[in-house]
């Protein structure tokens, strides 16, 4: 069975009973292939893999993926984020800075370089609270379709 985005514009409720039905067609041996730009849906599935311009970036597990992507990541909590961010992503080494409600994940690919800035940006904040924290399957995903060429190049 293929499915693309069949949950876009669906309630939380209705949601989750959609998920139950798959999974329950799964254990009766039906295979699902579901296309989706939600990663916590993704985190759903046995198996993920992301394509862009037609090239396999990675696939797996959603813990395999994540593990294999070599990214390391920091959160950042406390009030006004949004400077920090902004200074955040001008320091080598680190790849990303994302929102997450009221917290920053920050990330980067080199964890030796992305500490270095951690340390650094910590040293010269004392207003937030630190932490090292586990990437996201989106963080992930932000890396790779960053790294993915696109239909213009």
């Amino acid at each position: 069975m293929l499915l693309d985005e069949p949950t876009a514009g669906v309630d939380p409720k209705a949601r989750r009973e959609f998920w139950e039905e798959i999974h329950r067609l799964a254990a009766d041996g039906i295979t699902v292939l579901v296309s989706t730009h939600y990663m916590d849906e993704a985190e759903r599935c046995h198996e993920i893999a992301y394509i862009a311009v037609g090239e396999l970036l990675a696939r797996g597990t959603a813990h395999e993926v994540v593990a294999r992507s070599g990214l390391s990541t920091w959160i950042v909590s406390g009030r006004d984020l949004q400077p920090l961010a902004e200074a955040l992503h001008k320091r080598a080494g680190v790849d990303m800075v994302a929102p997450f409600g009221a917290e920053l994940h920050v990330s980067g690919r080199d964890k030796r370089a992305l500490d270095k800035a951690i340390a650094a940006a910590k040293k010269a904040d004392g207003a937030h609270r630190w932490k090292r924290g586990k990437p996201s399957l989106e963080d992930v995903f932000i890396l790779l379709m960053n790294q993915a060429k696109d239909n213009y190049s």
